[in-house]
């Protein structure tokens, strides 16, 4: 797929540095060509000394590495490294299928192992994998067993592919995996837009989109655009572009997280209502982009009426989240907005408008 690979033990190099110190040197010096010298020294000093706890374009560097020693709290090996531009952003640890008692849980154990002997390491970690080669899975640093996941559309024939196509096979295999997911594009892509902190006040949680959110969320945005450009068919006027349907338990909360988050990129920094139909999924949602506040770059809020919504929507021309329940449209008729980037997602509202407009 393009990436440059490298043999640890022939590259001259410290042991103790978790970076690939002499690419990161010239990749910042190559992405930043007018930056004075004293700027990149003081990003080089930054990169390199986190407190404990670039660009996509053809100018980044990208570097696949195996047998990488770093020596930290004890000397250690992880499999394969992914270095872009010189920094460790995706950890592998592999375990051969021929060998009784080793699967891919024993790969999960190990990385956390790592996450003990070599933590640094962890801190400019985006993802890390886990596979025997008959079942490969990708996670975060904060992701328990069962949340690391395959990278696949579909439970039995036909599947999707690593694009996001129909394909006749029934199972995703070893190479849609890693194709899926580390083709250089898609993988910016993926660390820019599609990982994520939750962070609920005690606890904080990185977040790793799953196959059908990345997907679903980017062809959702690309209906959006269309909408709001006035280009979709005649069957779809109005700008309506269509139903994101989930099974219970997929993550729906977090889909709309990333296609909020994608939306300020691709429109004219839109305002985001939700309607939902219940006051409880109402608050649900609403505490998810609360506790996703850092990555939106915006602080939700909640619609206590029409009019506090009319007045919410009046008092700005771009960005913000507001959250009501379709409920409060019933407490007057007439338009609350005439601006043309206002993205409007009805979770379960659909139902019951159907059911309104049915009586």
């Amino acid at each position: 797929m393009g990436w440059e690979h490298v043999y640890g033990p022939d590259i001259e190099r410290d042991w103790h540095s978790p970076l690939y110190d002499s690419v990161l040197e010239d990749s910042i010096r190559r992405i930043n060509p007018g930056a004075a010298p004293s700027a990149i020294d003081e990003a080089l000093i930054k990169l390199r000394n986190f407190e404990n706890a670039g660009k996509p374009g053809d100018k980044n560097f990208y570097i696949v590495a195996n047998q990488w020693t770093f020596i930290e709290n004890s000397n250690t090996r992880p499999d394969i490294l992914l270095f872009l531009n010189g920094l460790p952003v995706c950890l592998f640890e592999l375990k051969s299928p021929s060998r009784e008692q080793t699967d891919a849980s024993e790969a999960y154990s190990q990385i956390r192992n790592y996450m003990q002997e070599i933590p640094s390491m962890f801190i400019y970690n985006c993802i890390c994998v886990m596979s025997d080669q008959l079942t490969s899975k990708a996670g975060t640093i904060t992701s328990g067993e069962d949340r690391f996941m395959e990278w696949k559309l579909q439970r039995s024939s036909p599947r999707k592919t690593k694009d996001g196509n129909l394909e006749s096979n029934a199972f995703a295999d070893f190479t849609t995996f890693f194709q899926g997911i580390f083709q250089k594009d898609r993988l910016l892509d993926i660390i820019k837009n599609f990982i994520c902190f939750n962070n609920d006040g005690i606890n904080s949680y990185k977040i790793l989109a799953g196959y059908h959110q990345y997907f679903a969320v980017r062809k959702a945005v690309e209906r959006t655009k269309l909408a709001v450009n006035g280009d979709l068919s005649a069957g779809q006027a109005g700008g309506k572009i269509g139903v994101f349907w989930h099974t219970q338990g997929s993550g729906k909360s977090l889909s709309m997280v990333f296609y909020a988050h994608l939306l300020q990129q691709a429109i004219d920094s839109p305002t985001i209502v939700v309607i939902t139909d219940r006051n409880d999924l109402d608050n649900q949602l609403y505490t998810q982009f609360c506790n996703c506040k850092d990555f939106l770059r915006q602080e939700p809020v909640q619609a206590e009426s029409r009019e506090h919504l009319k007045t919410l929507l009046e008092g700005r021309k771009a960005n913000g989240s507001i959250f009501t329940t379709m409920q409060k449209f019933e407490e007057g008729d007439g338009p609350l907005s005439d601006r043309r980037n206002i993205i409007v997602m009805a979770d379960g509202a659909h139902i019951s408008f159907s059911k309104v407009q049915s009586q």
